[in-house]
């Protein structure tokens, strides 16, 4: 294992580290390493640009895609209505009873 000594951390981020410690039940110590370790295993952003490449060389060309937005919108949609229609039969169970 290694050892790394950071200098000339400005006081805020130590303090700010410390309450995030506090609130994770770690010491300052364990809470630096996970934020570093964290950080450590998130891709660069070159490895995030290679993927997208990636993705994109497989999607066939000439093929209109469908707009995020609108299969958003529809999904949003649905579990609108699959809500009103639960909430309805709630409703009408409740009525039932009484």
């Amino acid at each position: 294992m290694a050892t790394l000594t950071i200098r000339n951390l400005d006081d805020a981020v130590v303090e700010k580290l410390k309450l995030k410690a506090k609130a994770n039940n770690r010491s300052l110590e364990a809470e630096v390493r996970v934020v570093l370790e964290t950080s450590a295993k998130k891709p660069s952003r070159r490895e995030v640009l290679a993927e997208l490449d990636r993705i994109a060389a497989m999607t066939p060309k000439g093929v209109k895609q469908t707009d995020s937005v609108e299969l958003l919108r529809e999904t949003r949609e649905e579990r609108m209505r699959r809500f009103d229609e639960v909430e309805k039969e709630n409703k009408e169970e409740n009525a039932r009873r009484r």
